[in-house]
């Protein structure tokens, strides 16, 4: 039986409304071929994209998500969106704990629990980011701090939400302009950490969580991605901001991933 293989791209502070919708239809022209018994396919705008968003898009064909979310459903939080706002857009899932809203904006282990907890109780997909700044990786405490962020991120979650999420992992030092890719043997090793930590976390359910490789993924490494074992996707940055080179990366990593197979 084939693997679901799973792909998204967060869209980060970058495409306004015109550009976001343009590049979500001509994704999903590109894309509706392939069966998404085969694949899953996900992107995350900014928000004031969303409603745009959601009104444009097919999401038989493309799933989409919020960048972030408030724990609390109202009160005095400005500048704070609420589940119940992403509700209302009838949205698929959204992203908690990307490293820039840990790293950039001071996020803690503790509040991302908390908006994890507040996601799924709203019925989302619910896509937790972990990840080691170089720092970390420097002094070798790589896997304990991705323990940190699954075990602190999924404290008090049933393993009967497991259905309901996704884990990426994003290594710090990887991401944006400036980030080097993570060679394939380490995010397989770092993919193993966590798919271990989710077992201890969620029992046998956690096999229903796919985790997926972030960080720097461009057409040269998804395919030596993608054929590793523990790495059941690819979250991409730059490299899918054009609907074309994105459909291109992930026909090519899908090819690989079966011939692999047979």
């Amino acid at each position: 039986m084939n693997r679901k293989l799973y792909f998204g791209t967060n869209l980060k502070m970058y495409k306004n409304i015109a550009d976001t919708v343009s590049f979500l239809k001509e994704l999903e022209e590109l894309t509706k071929d392939i069966s998404r018994d085969d694949m899953e396919l996900f992107v995350i705008p900014s928000y004031t994209s969303l409603p745009a968003a959601a009104e444009k898009t097919d999401r038989r064909y493309v799933k989409l998500g919020a960048q972030n979310m408030c724990w609390e459903e109202q009160g005095q939080f400005t500048g704070e969106i609420s589940p119940l706002m992403l509700e209302e857009l009838g949205l698929d899932m959204v992203m908690i704990g990307h490293s820039e809203r840990r790293h950039v904006f001071g996020e803690t282990d503790a509040e991302e629990n908390k908006k994890v907890k507040c996601s799924l109780e709203h019925g989302f997909k619910t896509l937790l980011c972990v990840g080691e700044t170089g720092e970390e990786k420097d002094f070798g405490i790589s896997a304990e701090v991705l323990r940190t962020q699954l075990i602190v991120g999924f404290h008090g979650i049933s393993a009967d939400m497991a259905e309901k999420i996704y884990v990426a992992y994003e290594p710090v030092w990887s991401i944006g302009v400036n980030g080097t890719p993570a060679s394939a043997e380490y995010a397989e090793k770092m993919h193993q950490v966590i798919k271990e930590c989710l077992q201890e976390i969620f029992g046998e359910k956690a096999a229903l969580i796919p985790v997926l490789y972030g960080g720097s993924v461009n057409p040269q490494n998804a395919d030596s991605m993608i054929l590793q074992p523990s790495v059941d996707g690819l979250y991409v940055g730059r490299s899918a901001w054009h609907a074309d080179a994105f459909n291109k990366l992930i026909r090519q990593a899908m090819t690989t991933y079966r011939n692999a197979e047979r």
